[in-house]
């Protein structure tokens, strides 16, 4: 099965990296997104089979994206991957509709997991 994905982080360093370990894990196409806002434009516009995004954007916040993307009915599974490691985070991100979270840093085998718990396979 091919997942096609959003990658969404300001950091350019950061979007390679989790490129890099998303191909690793098993992801097929990824459209990569600046930030926030540049998220919500391409994913009105795309088909996407995952979102990963970063809590800490300009423009909007990762917690501002899943809640647009949940706002629009999409069921499309978001893994918020962040430094935000707080509960009360973790907790403000589950109930803006986030299937996963992922701490920085992480490596292919813990995203691929995370892939895996979302049953693209």
């Amino acid at each position: 099965m091919s997942i096609r994905a959003l990658i969404a982080d300001d950091s350019g360093i950061m979007r390679k990296i989790i490129v890099h370990t998303a191909i690793a894990a098993g992801v097929d196409e990824i459209a990569e997104a600046v930030d926030g806002a540049d998220a919500i434009a391409q994913f009105q516009k795309g088909q996407f089979d995952l979102v990963l995004t970063d809590w800490n954007m300009p423009n909007k916040s990762g917690l501002e994206v899943i809640q647009e993307m949940r706002a629009s009915g999409s069921e499309v599974p978001i893994i918020m991957v962040t430094t935000e490691g707080e509960k009360s985070s973790v907790l403000q991100a589950i109930q803006a509709g986030v299937s996963d979270y992922m701490i920085k840093p992480f490596d292919a085998d813990t995203l691929r997991a995370k892939i895996d718990k979302l049953a693209f396979v």
